[in-house]
Order: C-alpha cells, then structure tokens, then sequence
C-alpha cells in the first residue's frame, strides 16, 4: 500500500470516527435536555410516569424514567394487536371458513370484523353465500371464549366501545341509531321489535339503553335531539345469528353442529391494512377483539383469546425486555400491563416489519392530522408525531414515532397512570414534551 492510500484510509477512519463522536454528543446533549425537562416539570411529579425515547438508527436509549416498570397500557395494547396482524394476515383477513358437500353449503366464522361493518363494508363472504344455490348451514363450534375479555368493565355493556365478542360477527355487533328524516331508524332492522318505550323514564336526554342479559332496547318519550346518533351493542347469540343472516341473504341458514375439517376453504374479504386503520386511526375495539380470532384462524388454533394471545406471545414476541401482561386485544381490560421499553422494542419490529415508513404513518394516528391525535396536536399537514393513544380512568399514554426538525427519527413510549387531574392536562404535558423534542433535536 501506498503512502497515498494509506494516508487517505487515515483520513476516511478518522472522519467516521469524527462522525461517531458527534453523534454520541448529540444523543448525550438530547439526553440531558430530556431528563431537565422532567426534573422541573410538577405536574408529572403527582402520577406514575414512564417514559422512554429511543434512536432506532443508532440501537440506542437516549432517556428512560422508570421504563422497566409496568403500566396499565389501555389501548397502547392495540400495538401487540397491529404487529400481531402484521406477521399471521400480511394481506388480506380471512372472512369464512366453508365446504360444499352434496345440497349443503357449511359455514364457520374466522372472527372477522369487517363482515358487513359499517365502515369497512365487507361483503364478499356474505355475496358467497347469496349467490350459492345449496342449503346454507352455519355452524356454530369454534368460538369458546367468553362474550367480554378478561377484566372488562360489566357496567359498561351498553358503550359503543364495547361490543361483545363473537366468531361470527356482524354489523360490528351493535345497532346502530339515528333520526335522519324525523325519525327513528334502527340498523338493523330485524332488532326493530325489540325497541320499545320507556313511559317511567323521568330522563330530559333521549338515550337508548338495553336490558343486560337480553335485547331489549329502551328509550324514553321524548324527541330526540337533532343530528342523535348513538350505537348500542347488542346481546349476541346463536340464533340472531341466524335471524341476521337469513334477513340479509333473504334465504333461511340453519344450523348445524358439523366439526370443520381442516381442508374447509377460506374466502378471504378486506385487505389487511383497511383493517389495520380502522383498528389504529379511530383506536377500534371492537376490530382489536375480533382480529385476534382471524389470527387464531390463520395459525390453525382454538377460537380462544387466551390462547391465542399466549402462541402469538410465544411465536412474536420473545424478545421484549419484559414479558408483557397481555389479556384482551383492544385494551379495555386494566389486567393488561406492559413497560415502556418493551412497547419501544416493539415500535422498532413493527417499524421493521413493515418496512415501508410512508405505509406504516398512515396507518398510526398523526398528530394534528389524523385518528385520536388529529385533535391533540396543532392542525398541519406535515404532522411529526406518530403514535397510538391510550386511555381509560386515570390512564393516558402514547407511544409512536417522532420525527424532529433535523429529521431524525425517534421512537418514544410516554405512559401516565393513577392520576387524579383531568386527562386534558395529562395530554398537554405529553404534548409538550413531544413537541419541545422535535422542535429541539
């Protein structure tokens, strides 16, 4: 070698070595102005906090504040949901499972929210089944969880986030309300008789309420407001199944108790990201919980949360620093708990897997631009924060990706729990920590 080339690798080792050094400065410097702004900020000195930030390009921990501790994650859980998806229905959701044997058409459910959601529309599993000229036969042997997840909130069975679980679900498991036109339209229409006025109701607030254990729907004697929209879950069973169907396809389906062989077939019905978007944008519940069925279809497994949860823990998720708590796939359940840093590794697989960073933000939340951050964020639309939000009483989170002013991209986990101010504040601090990082770095 040369005296030239020898004194041009020197050069070539030094400046990388010039460049390592910076940016280990860099990280240092963002790493104390972070943990300043912790230390002189009250307000998140009254609640537990966790807090993670991480430089995915470097594999470096730039700042943690009790982030091997566990939290209450709420809906940060639909993130194990969403990667869970990504790894067992990278395309499409599978809708149904059939045979066709002599006269008789035998159908099982896979758990798949999009069959005739009101958002995501999914039809071609139910076009399968119009346009079949055999008998139709569902049957009903796969599911054995409960119709709510573990911890869930009983008294809150008459929420629009609630819905109860089922392998065959259908126009997203409730009915939907409104007074478009001067009256009352109900959706669908075959739970129409079960409405009916409640004459002792004392309420000035129109409002649809439903026995627990039956569906019968109440409301009281007064007009609704203008623009009244309400969604109530309604009680699922084998035979409104069976009603739902029948309505829908305008032929009778009747039930069998046939066991699915293995070779049954599946038409499969929305794309996959559809699905994740819903799932991620608005923070669906309803989409999380029945998600995890399709992918216990996918891996050939019992029609069982619990178990399906502990393969996908098994299957995906050795890696994490700390073994997650994880119970229900939407979040609802307080059972569930994860650490900070176990949600900035799984930020960093999911971004991984999905490998594509413009398809991946659309479909996260985007602060001030779209999902449950549209609204937290100032209005733009060159949004720098990416995250899932996370809430329930005394339970805020977001965990996402930050992109700063010099375009570095960092992971963050921000989990807020037991605290008694309103969640306006709580949001505000994490707000303003997000944006002091990318304004800054």
């Amino acid at each position: 070698m040369n005296k030239v080339s020898l004194k041009n690798m020197l050069l070539i080792v030094i400046a990388i070595s010039f460049a390592a050094l910076q940016s280990c400065k860099t990280n240092q410097v963002i790493s104390r102005k972070v943990a300043k702004q912790f230390k002189h900020n009250d307000t998140l000195k009254k609640y537990q906090v966790g807090f993670a930030l991480y430089d995915m390009e470097k594999g470096q921990m730039l700042f943690q504040k009790d982030a091997e501790k566990y939290f209450v994650p709420a809906s940060n859980t639909k993130l194990f949901t969403f990667y869970a998806g990504l790894k067992t229905c990278p395309d499409s959701i599978p809708s149904l499972r059939y045979i066709e044997t002599g006269d008789s058409l035998i159908f099982w459910g896979t758990g798949d929210p999009s069959l005739l959601h009101t958002v995501l529309k999914g039809t071609k599993a139910i076009e399968l089944l119009k346009q079949s000229n055999k008998k139709l036969f569902f049957a009903n042997n796969r599911f054995t969880g409960n119709f709510f997840g573990r911890g869930w909130s009983w008294d809150d069975y008459n929420e629009y986030y609630q819905p109860e679980i089922s392998e065959l679900p259908l126009f997203d498991n409730v009915v939907s309300i409104d007074n478009k036109g001067g009256e009352l339209n109900i959706l669908p229409k075959t739970l129409k008789s079960c409405f009916a006025i409640d004459s002792n109701s004392k309420t000035k607030r129109f409002e649809v309420r439903r026995e627990f254990l039956t569906n019968k729907f109440y409301y009281p004697a007064i007009k609704p407001e203008t623009g009244y929209e309400q969604q109530v879950p309604y009680k699922t069973s084998t035979a409104l199944t069976l009603a739902l169907l029948s309505d829908t396809l305008k032929k009778e389906v009747r039930l069998t108790s046939y066991p699915m062989p293995q070779q049954a077939k599946r038409i499969y019905s929305s794309k996959s990201d559809d699905v994740f978007k819903q799932l991620m944008l608005p923070s669906d519940n309803f989409i999380a919980e029945q998600l995890l069925l399709t992918y216990g279809d996918q891996l050939g497994l019992e029609m069982n949360s619990a178990k399906i949860i502990t393969t996908l823990q098994e299957k995906y998720l050795k890696d994490l620093p700390d073994k997650p708590r994880w119970v229900d796939g939407s979040g609802l359940s307080r059972v569930n708990l994860f650490t900070p840093r176990s949600i900035i590794k799984l930020l960093e697989m999911i971004y991984k897997e999905v490998n594509n960073q413009e398809r991946l933000f659309s479909m996260m939340p985007a602060g001030g631009k779209a999902g449950t951050l549209r609204n937290a964020y100032p209005k733009t639309d060159n949004p720098f924060v990416f995250a899932k939000t996370g809430t329930l009483s005394g339970v805020h989170n977001q965990s996402g990706y930050i992109i700063t002013g010099k375009g570095k991209l960092l992971l963050y986990s921000f989990m807020n729990n037991n605290y008694v101010e309103s969640t306006a504040d709580v949001r505000k601090q994490m707000v303003n920590m997000v944006t002091y990082i990318h304004d800054n770095f």
